[in-house]
């Protein structure tokens, strides 16, 4: 008898980190099920799209990827996933593309809706009604895609409502992963060898308050598991850095001092009308406590440029606020305007002329701030966790990262992957830094 053909999956994702996470889950799922995974540019049986909707622009690119997906094979069941399809129901139903939908919080019934997909073609799949508070979704993780870090998702939901904002309608209500589950998923990749871990979730600092615990309790637990080196957090919000914070994340050895604090804006005034929960102020002051419990932390930023009502007195503030903050890295986003969102309402939309100048000159602040933290390391003994193997001018290097998440370059024909190696900083003609 000839052997069963081999089911195929292909898989892409849109978005951030807690997406990347559960694309990697729902991966692991279809593995599980049977099914070998292929490229996404490949003939695939079933094409899982785990869909962005955090802007106008995310949900044109998952449109886009759905029907590139129809398009590499006609007869392949292809599944929308995520956002997208959470606050876009209607229109992705209707779209041919598209044969089952699975909302967010339903991912773990992914194996499930293919099955029964094949039965009866009915497009409904699984959705459920995100605004209403749900239980924390059961996906998890043995392995990923990277071999050195791995993330583990904690949390899920916002309840901040931000004016600019879509993720509340999409994700819904802060919802925790269990304590327990969450600890056994950091010991069963540290067993598989992951000595770096990344908690992430959606609105990361309102871990626990639904279960009754924190996130500090979380981290000091997860800083007990035997292999576990470096444990580095995603984005906070300011209002958690409080001084005892900052000093109990300062005592525990395996914490990454590289701390991503979302800003948003440097004035007072566009904060209140992006609801935004605190002031600069109390920002600097979170900065502040942080700098004082560790030694040179990687304090990073988000900053949204040309927010609605935006004058150029507002904007000279916000690159003031940010000279005077000093960050290693800000992400800066021109303000897109987001079809459900109060901000989209709001009067005095900035043209994009003014937002792409605005933009340029913070992306240029941003650029000289990243070149004198990173400059501090010069001549310093460091410690990295090296990824992988790069040529650069015909030379082999392996690249990785210090915990405060300073990518350098080690010269080796050896494989460094997943291994700690220290040395002091150089740089070289091209502005590498070096292992010397």
């Amino acid at each position: 008898m000839n052997a069963p053909a081999k089911k195929t999956a292909a898989l892409r994702n849109l978005g951030c980190k807690v997406n990347a996470y559960e694309t990697e889950a729902m991966q692991q799922l279809l593995e599980e099920a049977g099914y070998e995974i292929v490229s996404f540019s490949e003939k695939a049986d079933v094409y899982v799209v785990n869909t962005c909707s955090v802007t106008n622009i995310a949900d044109r690119k998952s449109r886009q990827m759905l029907h590139r997906a129809k398009k590499n094979n006609p007869n392949g069941i292809v599944v929308a996933a995520g956002c997208y399809v959470q606050t876009k129901a209607k229109e992705a139903k209707l779209d041919t593309a598209v044969d089952l939908i699975i909302g967010n919080n339903q991912k773990q019934d992914l194996i499930a809706a293919i099955e029964a997909y094949k039965k009866d073609h009915s497009k409904n799949g699984s959705m459920t009604e995100i605004s209403h508070r749900q239980p924390y979704e059961n996906l998890s993780l043995t392995h990923t895609a990277g071999r050195t870090r791995a993330f583990i998702k904690v949390q899920d939901g916002c309840n901040q409502f931000c004016s600019y904002c879509i993720i509340p309608y999409a994700r819904g209500r802060v919802r925790s992963r269990s304590f327990e589950e969450a600890v056994s998923e950091a010991k069963t990749l540290s067993q598989n060898g992951y000595q770096e871990v990344v908690l992430t979730g959606i609105h990361l600092s309102s871990y626990g308050a639904d279960i009754g615990e924190t996130l500090l309790h979380l981290i000091w637990e997860i800083s007990k598991i035997k292999g576990i080196r470096r444990i580095r957090l995603g984005s906070l919000e300011p209002e958690i850095v409080t001084e005892p914070f900052a000093k109990a994340l300062s005592q525990i050895e395996t914490i990454c001092p590289h701390f991503h604090l979302s800003l948003q804006s440097g004035c007072n005034a566009t904060l209140k009308r992006m609801n935004r929960a605190y002031t600069t102020e109390e920002f600097y002051k979170s900065c502040g406590y942080l700098r004082k419990y560790f030694s040179h932390p990687a304090v990073t930023t988000d900053i949204i440029v040309g927010f609605p009502q935006e004058t150029q007195a507002e904007f000279d503030e916000t690159k003031a606020f940010l000279e005077k903050v000093r960050f290693y890295e800000m992400h800066i986003f021109k303000y897109s305007r987001r079809e459900g969102t109060k901000a989209a309402a709001m009067p005095n939309q900035i043209p994009e002329e003014t937002k792409a100048e605005r933009s340029e000159i913070l992306i240029s602040l941003a650029n000289e701030m990243s070149e004198e933290f990173r400059s501090y390391y010069i001549g310093k003994e460091v410690e990295a966790l090296m990824e992988e193997r790069v040529t650069l001018g015909g030379q082999t290097y392996f690249s990785g990262y210090t915990k405060e998440y300073v990518k350098v370059l080690c010269r080796t024909e050896q494989d460094f992957t997943n291994r700690f190696v220290k040395g002091s900083l150089i740089r070289n003609a091209d502005g590498m830094y070096l292992m010397g």
